[in-house]
C-alpha cells in the first residue's frame, strides 16, 4: 500500500527546511510494524513542491500507526505546519500493472 501526499512549501521557506522535519518524523514512523519506507520527491521546475510516497504492508498497518502515533511525531509535524500546505492524494494499492525495461532484471507483466 502506498500513502501519497503533496507538499507545497510557502514562499520564504525552502524544501530543505521541510525535508529536515520530514526525515526526523519518518525515522520514527518507520519503526512502526508494517512500515516499508518512504521517499520525498521534488517536482522538476518547482523546487518548493514535493511529493511524499510512504509504503506500508497494508492500510491496516498505517491506520494502526496513526491511531497510536508517538507524540514526538506529532510535535515534529506541527513544527513544519506553519510553512507548508499538505494535500493528501490518497492511499493506493500496490500496482496491478507493471512494465519494466527488458534489461532491468525485474519481472514485469499484468
Amino acid at each position: 500500500m502506498k500513502y501519497i501526499f503533496e507538499v507545497r512549501v510557502q514562499e520564504g521557506h525552502t524544501a530543505e527546511e521541510y525535508a529536515d522535519a520530514w526525515v526526523r518524523a519518518s525515522e520514527l514512523i518507520q519503526k512502526a510494524p508494517g512500515a516499508r519506507g518512504t521517499m520525498l520527491h521534488r517536482k522538476i521546475g518547482e523546487p518548493n513542491t514535493l511529493i511524499a510516497i510512504a509504503s506500508w504492508d497494508s492500510k491496516e498497518a498505517r491506520d494502526a500507526m496513526e491511531s497510536d502515533k508517538d507524540p514526538k511525531i506529532t510535535e515534529i509535524i506541527r513544527s513544519a505546519a506553519p510553512f507548508v500546505e499538505i494535500t493528501p492524494l490518497g492511499e493506493f494499492e500496490e500496482p496491478e500493472w507493471v512494465v519494466m525495461p527488458p534489461d532491468s532484471g525485474q519481472e514485469w507483466g499484468m
